[in-house]
């Protein structure tokens, strides 16, 4: 053989060589790309049920936000309604105590000196049975009022509190 021909095989078998080498690459790259096509529509797929589930999530937690929200204002409408019905009553008591259509009066203590077995008669103005009782002066009556209907309020407010801890404590 001479010099010539053995460089143009030589010649011949690098380009058969490096056809066959990018052959190879051809058909490796094809087998990769399916697969990584492949993993990217399973990646795809997982994505898509993660952010489903996180979003049922999401509207579930929405939801018991929702009713709690609508329980703590049915609980505040209750405990308001409750409020200004013992606001209207202590009201009218006051102005009826104004009026002296109503007395407040206190029993008076039993003088142990006296040995009263029978109770006395209810007068013709009353049917008060029991032992003696004093008036209060309506001023005292008003401030007696006062204190209970401050009393009300405050245990109005107490349950108020108790029952918002209680919804909120639940979720």
């Amino acid at each position: 053989m001479n010099p010539a021909t053995l460089k143009l095989l030589i010649a011949s078998v690098a380009v058969a060589l490096i056809l066959a080498m990018s052959a190879t690459w051809k058909i490796q790259d094809w087998r990769y790309s399916g697969r990584l096509a492949e993993q990217g529509r399973l990646h795809l797929d997982d994505l898509n049920k993660i952010s489903s589930a996180a979003a049922a999530q999401a509207q579930a937690e929405q939801g018991k936000r929702l009713a709690l929200e609508q329980r703590l204002i049915a609980n505040d409408q209750t405990h308001h309604k409750e409020l200004s019905d013992a606001q209207t009553n202590q009201a009218r008591l006051r102005d009826r105590l104004a009026t002296t259509d109503v007395r407040l009066s206190v029993l008076l203590a039993k003088d142990p000196a006296s040995c009263n077995a029978v109770p006395p008669t209810a007068g013709a103005g009353g049917v008060v049975h029991g032992g003696a009782r004093a008036q209060l002066d309506p001023a005292h009556a008003q401030r007696i009022i006062a204190i209970t209907d401050a009393g009300d309020r405050g245990l109005i407010a107490l349950r108020a509190c108790q029952a918002y801890a209680e919804e909120v404590s639940r979720r």
